[in-house]
């Protein structure tokens, strides 16, 4: 076979992927499908100290029971096994998922919604297949069907995506949300290296603040404080929303920016991609205008 009928054949391996994936969720058998589901709740928040690193996000211990021995786990979660923790209090809950007759090699969640089927892998493929698809479009059908597809494709994208949601969901949540004083008890301090050797620094600001329910929170800004590396024992004020304290924001000039530039972007893909596909349509019956 040649290199080219081989390119041409280049999809059937995600697309095989993908069904395989796909089939093993209907039947089950994914990771996640096979494993079992409990709510951890949180005992004790162990916040980085000034200058250690806060890629892990915040040391927790949780507390869990195994349902099919009915014994009761305390373990310390530092990132080695799930989600990066963020925003940490004492009472906090959190789904965790281990495989059977093994709980002690638990995986914490920050959530659960959409990771339950085990659909993540094949997701990838397919989106990897849809890629690769628009990429070949041009070489196979032409230039003009390959910007119909590329159009289609960040329309797709528009349409899925669920930034805007989110972003309007929290917004919506800190709009009803509580202004506290907050104090910062700590800073990290991250080194990167690039590929070429050079080094970058990273920081965050540890802070620690009182809802007015009573309940100590602790939590990771990595934005809305200026000059975060000289921000330790610095008051600030922090809005929260008192149905779930880890939605909050030091800076709600910065979240109404987050959710313009969201707001944008999508905008951006649907003008892209109506305008690819006119491009497209319109040079199927004349002469190609870009040469």
């Amino acid at each position: 076979m040649d290199l080219q009928k081989m390119l041409g054949l280049w999809w059937t391996v995600p697309a095989g992927l993908a069904l395989v994936g796909y089939a093993c969720s209907l039947a089950g058998l994914t990771r996640p499908q096979r494993a079992v589901w409990v709510t951890a709740r949180v005992v004790e928040v162990d916040p980085p100290g000034h200058g250690e690193s806060g890629k892990h996000g915040i040391p927790v211990t949780i507390e869990y029971q195994d349902p099919g021995t009915g014994r009761e786990f305390r373990l310390r979660h530092e990132n080695e096994r799930g989600d990066r923790v963020q925003v940490a209090w004492v009472g906090q809950k959190f789904p965790v998922r281990f495989p059977r007759r093994r709980p002690e090699r638990f995986h914490l969640m920050l959530d659960s919604e959409g990771r339950t089927s085990g659909t993540g892998g094949p997701n990838c493929m397919v989106i990897l297949l849809v890629l690769g698809l628009v990429v070949q479009s041009f070489f196979v059908w032409g230039r003009q069907w390959g910007l119909i597809c590329v159009g289609g494709l960040l329309l797709l994208v528009a349409a899925l995506s669920r930034d805007g949601e989110y972003a309007r969901a929290r917004a919506a949540r800190l709009a009803e949300g509580v202004t506290v004083q907050g104090r910062v008890v700590a800073v990290t301090r991250d080194v990167y290296t690039d590929g070429e050797g050079s080094e970058s620094v990273s920081h965050a600001s540890v802070v620690a603040f009182t809802t007015q329910e009573g309940v100590e929170v602790t939590a990771l800004c990595a934005q809305g404080i200026r000059n975060i590396a000289g921000s330790l024992g610095r008051d600030i004020p922090l809005r929260y929303a008192p149905a779930d304290p880890s939605v909050l924001t030091a800076d709600p000039d910065h979240e109404r920016r987050e959710r313009t530039w969201n707001t944008r972007f999508v905008a951006t893909l649907l003008v892209t991609g109506i305008a690819a596909i006119g491009v497209g349509g319109y040079c199927l019956h004349h002469p190609w205008p870009f040469t």
